[in-house]
C-alpha cells in the first residue's frame, strides 16, 4: 500500500470516532500495537528533540525500505509515533521524504493536541524525513 492509501485509510479510521475522546482512545489503542524498539537503541542519541515527553525512534534500511521502531513513555505521544509508523515504515527513503502530511491536519490532530505536544509531532515528522534523506544519500554512495 502506498503512502497514500494508508494516510486515506488512517482519515476513514478516525472519520468513525464522533468526538475527541473517541478518537484519543484509538490513538491509545495504536500506540499498544507499536512494533516496540529494542532496548539498545532507547539511547539519548535515539531521543526524538523537541518533544514534551521521551520518544526514541530507530530506523534501518531493509531491502531499499527504511523500516522504523520507537517507543514513548507516554501514551498519547506512543500513540502519535505509531500512527507515523503505520504511514512512512516500509516504504523507500524517496517516498518517505516527498510524501505530504496533510492527513494529520484532515484527522485534526494538531489542532487536537497541546502546543507541545504538536510540536513534538513536527518533530517526529522531521527525524523520520531526515533518516529517509540519510537513506537516500547512502544509497547514492
Amino acid at each position: 500500500m502506498s503512502i497514500a492509501e494508508l494516510q486515506e485509510e488512517l482519515i476513514d479510521e478516525f472519520a468513525l470516532f464522533d468526538d475527541w475522546m473517541e478518537k484519543y482512545e484509538h490513538l491509545i489503542e495504536l500506540g499498544k500495537s507499536l512494533p516496540l524498539i529494542d532496548p539498545a537503541f532507547k539511547t539519548e542519541e535515539h531521543i526524538i528533540k523537541g518533544c514534551q515527553s521521551r520518544v526514541w525512534l530507530h530506523a534501518t534500511l531493509d531491502k531499499e525500505k527504511v523500516i522504523f521502531t520507537a517507543d514513548s513513555d507516554a501514551i498519547i505521544t506512543k500513540g502519535i509515533i505509531a500512527v507515523l509508523i503505520r504511514v512512512f515504515s516500509g516504504h523507500s527513503p524517496e517516498e518517505i521524504a516527498e510524501a505530504d502530511t496533510d492527513f494529520i491536519d484532515t484527522i485534526g490532530l494538531k489542532e487536537h493536541l497541546s502546543p507541545t505536544r504538536a510540536n513534538g509531532l513536527v518533530s517526529m515528522i522531521k527525524q523520520m524525513k531526515l533518516y529517509a534523506l540519510a537513506f537516500q544519500a547512502q544509497q547514492k554512495n
